[in-house]
C-alpha cells in the first residue's frame, strides 16, 4: 500500500521547503500549495522526485483553488506566515475539506481565535487542528506538558517558559511576524488563573536557564502561543513567556532575508520550562542547533501521525495544542530521536 500524499501550503518558503524534503525523505508524497505557481513548479523540478511531488498552487482568496489543495491529502501542514492573515483561510479549507491541519503559527492572536472560532466545526468535521507545531509555542508546550507532569503535584502556581536563541537569521515572513508581534498593544497573557487580553507594555526581566548559559536578561511576554495552549492541559495559576534579550540585539537578525539555508541552520537554541509547585520546582528543557529545521521534523512528525492513523493519539478532532494532541514524553522522546534537539 503505497503511503499518502502530505499537503504542504507555503511549500517554496524556507520552512516548507524543509517539510517537503522531509516527507520525502521519509517515503511519503508531497502536494507542493502556495500562491507562486512558478516557484512551486521550480521547487518540484529541484526536488527531482518525479510523480512523489504534484503542484497546486492556490491564492489565498481563491476558497475553492484552498479546498482542493486541502482536500488533495488526509493532512495539510500549513508553513506561511504571518498566520493573523494566512490562516483563517487554509483553517478553513482543511476543515471544509475533512483534512487534518498542523501549522507553524508563533502568533498568540491566532492561536487563540482558533481555539475560540474553529473547535466546534473541526469537532464536527472529524478533523484535529494543530497550531504551533513547531519550535516557538511548540516546544514550549511540550515541555511544559512534561515537566508538569513529573512535579508530582495536583497544583501548579507558575510555569516559566524560556526560550534562549542564537544566530537567528530571519526569513522575510519572520521578519513580518516579529515586527507585528513586538508592535502589539493587545497581549494575550494567563495570570492568577485566567486568559487576559490588554494593553501590557514588553519589560526586561531574568531567568536561570541550566550551564553552561546560566542567568540571562530577558525579554517578556514574548507573543507565543504558549500563553493560550499550556493552561489547557496544566493546571496553573500563571504562565510567563520569555526569550532572550541578547536574539533581536545581535545585529543580523532583521537583516538577513538572503542569506542560505546553510547559514540560517547555525541558530543555536534551549528551551527551558520551569514549572513551580508549593513544594518547589522542576526545570526541564532541551538544546539544539537549527530552529528551522526542528520546527519543521516536529510538524512531519505529527502530519504522519495524522496521515497513518487518521488521528492524533491524544485526540481525533477538534483545536487541540500539540501536547494534548501528541503525549508530550513520548512525542519528544521521538523528535530527539531523529535529531531535532537533545532532551536534559
Amino acid at each position: 500500500m503505497s503511503a499518502a500524499p502530505i499537503a504542504v501550503y507555503g511549500a517554496t518558503g524556507h520552512t516548507g521547503r524543509l517539510v517537503a524534503t522531509e516527507l520525502l525523505a521519509r517515503g511519503h508524497p508531497v502536494v507542493l500549495g502556495g500562491r507562486d505557481k512558478i516557484g512551486l513548479i521550480e521547487l518540484a523540478a529541484e526536488l527531482a522526485e518525479g510523480d512523489r511531488v504534484t503542484v497546486r498552487p492556490a491564492a489565498l482568496d481563491e476558497p475553492a483553488e484552498l479546498r482542493a489543495l486541502a482536500g488533495s491529502a488526509p493532512v495539510l501542514v500549513h508553513c506561511a506566515g504571518p498566520y493573523s492573515v494566512t490562516g483563517e483561510p487554509l483553517v478553513s479549507a482543511a476543515i471544509d475539506a475533512g483534512t487534518h491541519y498542523v501549522d507553524h503559527a508563533v502568533e498568540v492572536h491566532h492561536v487563540k481565535n482558533l481555539f475560540d472560532a474553529y473547535g466546534a466545526a473541526a469537532e464536527r468535521a472529524g478533523v484535529l487542528v494543530c497550531p504551533g507545531l513547531s519550535f516557538y509555542g511548540g516546544f514550549g508546550d511540550l515541555l511544559a506538558s512534561a515537566a508538569a507532569g513529573t512535579a508530582g503535584a495536583a497544583a501548579v502556581e507558575k510555569v516559566t517558559v524560556g526560550y534562549a536563541v542564537s544566530g537567528w537569521r530571519m526569513t522575510t515572513g519572520a521578519r513580518n511576524t516579529a515586527e507585528q508581534l513586538i508592535g502589539e498593544v493587545e497581549r494575550i497573557t494567563y495570570a492568577d488563573g485566567a486568559q487576559r487580553v490588554g494593553e501590557l507594555p514588553m519589560y526586561t526581566t531574568t531567568f536561570e536557564f541550566p550551564p553552561p548559559l546560566g542567568h540571562r536578561e530577558m525579554i517578556g511576554p514574548f507573543p507565543t502561543g504558549d500563553a493560550v495552549t499550556i493552561p489547557r492541559h496544566v493546571p496553573t495559576r500563571d504562565v510567563e513567556v520569555l526569550l532572550t534579550a541578547s536574539t533581536f540585539a545581535e545585529p543580523q537578525v532583521f537583516t538577513s532575508e538572503h542569506v542560505d539555508a546553510a547559514e540560517r541552520a547555525q541558530t543555536a537554541f534551549t528551551v527551558a520550562v520551569d514549572v513551580r509547585t508549593a513544594s518547589g520546582h522542576r526545570l526541564t528543557h532541551l538544546t539544539g542547533h537549527d530552529i528551522w529545521w526542528a520546527g519543521a521534523v516536529a510538524s512531519v512528525e505529527a502530519a504522519l501521525d495524522l496521515a497513518l492513523d487518521g488521528k492524533a493519539p491524544g485526540a481525533s478532532s477538534g483545536v487541540h495544542s500539540p501536547a494534548e494532541a501528541f503525549p508530550a514524553g513520548p512525542f519528544l522522546r521521538r523528535l530527539e530521536d531523529l535529531g531535532a534537539f537533545a532532551l536534559n
